[in-house]
């Protein structure tokens, strides 16, 4: 496991390559016309506004369990990776700005539509829950509390939003009338097996994996193919199972390994004296938050890969 760097970096600039788009917290080049390099930087974002503030060593520890996920997965579905490193399409100068933090990928016809599948109730979907008993049109049994973990995992699609814009819950019956009635179906049953075997592997490790959402494209043969990141604790929540059973017992929310530290804390800063409106531009992250959301990154990924 490679050590995450103690240098972050925001933006990259690299400038052997044409660059395609910044997302929230990756920066992709285009290599050619078949291949993009994805860069992951230390961005953070939160409530679909990007921070400030970089969290040194993101970049790589989400690249790592990325790669982690790609090789225990992909009996399921295939994924993006040419398996070429990365350092090779750029020049030397920019080598620092790319090792350890990239990934190499086909360039595929990108599905809009964020796959999220949900095995407990917690964040939104509580707060849905508590109001309609249902999550994005899912109906839920009544009686479920904070953090419960559900009967079997549900399928609550969003529309993926540019950068800066929020993602939008959506049903599967409108993802149908996106992309079709195969293909809706398809992405629907690959997501949830791909989170039910990764729960069971994380559980092993002594995590819970709360939910966590997927993208997808098409290659030029219209295969499915799995891309972007995948369960990071930036697209997912995870959990310690030690802290889970308290906090479920007390109506809490458990302990975190992702972002909701940060989330957390926004939630109660203020900006001009008021609380902040969750828009652009974000309050100015305190050295004791970066510090802590980099240990969870890198505890959640020494756990998992020890």
């Amino acid at each position: 496991m490679t050590q995450a760097q103690t240098s972050a970096l925001h933006t990259s600039a690299l400038t052997s390559l044409p660059l395609l788009a910044r997302g929230k917290v990756r920066d992709n080049y285009a290599v050619g016309e078949h291949r993009i390099l994805m860069v992951a930087s230390d961005r953070l974002s939160a409530f679909d506004v990007i921070m400030g503030e970089p969290i040194p060593g993101k970049g790589e520890l989400l690249t790592q369990m990325a790669l982690f996920w790609f090789g225990k997965l992909g009996h399921i579905v295939p994924n993006h990776l040419t398996g070429e490193a990365p350092e090779s399409v750029i020049t030397p100068a920019e080598v620092a700005q790319v090792r350890g933090r990239s990934m190499l990928v086909k360039r595929l016809k990108p599905i809009l539509i964020e796959a999220v599948v949900r095995g407990y109730l917690a964040g939104s979907g509580w707060k849905e829950y508590q109001a309609t008993q249902s999550v994005c049109g899912v109906a839920l049994p009544a009686g479920l509390t904070n953090a419960a973990k559900l009967p079997e995992p549900i399928y609550t699609p969003a529309a993926k939003a540019e950068a800066g814009a929020h993602d939008e819950n959506i049903t599967f019956e409108r993802t149908v009338e996106l992309v079709g009635p195969e293909l809706a179906g398809k992405i629907r049953d690959v997501s949830i097996r791909l989170y039910q075997e990764a729960a069971a592997i994380a559980l092993e490790k002594g995590m819970i994996i709360a939910d966590t959402k997927f993208e997808f494209g098409l290659d030029e043969a219209g295969q499915l193919v799995l891309m972007d990141e995948v369960l990071t604790p930036d697209s997912s929540r995870y959990w310690p199972v030690e802290g889970y059973a308290s906090a479920l017992a007390a109506g809490e929310n458990p302990p975190s390994y992702d972002k909701q530290f940060v989330r957390d804390w926004l939630e109660q800063a203020k900006v001009g004296g008021k609380p902040w409106d969750k828009t652009a531009p974000a309050p100015r992250l305190p050295r004791e938050v970066i510090e802590k959301t980099a240990a969870k990154y890198r505890e959640a990924l020494q756990r998992l890969t020890a």
